[in-house]
């Protein structure tokens, strides 16, 4: 379970978001947010790794739930079911506990030799 540059970049800027939440206005850090995790998702994705995209957009939806604010109850089901979400597909991304369900054919290819 390494790091990778992508992983460097969500860690910057996320550090950047929390510096900004003490002179932005909550809302608008929150739509950050969402639009910042969406774009690591399409990284993820583009990366060849589909579970930790899937856990991005889940980590999106949390972002969303920050924006409307359903309150009460709602809230907090939705809110930490997507950070559920999210940590469950990451680390079972990461640990290889989910099954490879991207691949271009080549190893098929090539073990039918």
């Amino acid at each position: 379970m390494t790091m990778d540059r992508i992983d460097a970049v969500a860690i910057t800027g996320f550090v950047a978001l929390v510096a900004a939440s003490a002179v932005v206005e909550g809302i608008a850090v929150a739509a950050a947010l969402g639009g910042f995790a969406l774009s690591l998702s399409s990284w993820r994705l583009y990366d060849g790794r589909p579970w930790e995209a899937i856990a991005w957009l889940a980590w999106v939806g949390a972002a969303v739930v920050l924006v409307i604010n359903p309150g009460g109850a709602a809230f907090l089901i939705a809110f930490f079911g997507c950070l559920v979400v999210g940590v469950g597909l990451l680390f079972g991304s990461r640990l290889e506990l989910l099954p490879a369900i991207w691949h271009d054919g080549a190893e098929e290819a090539n073990g039918a030799d």
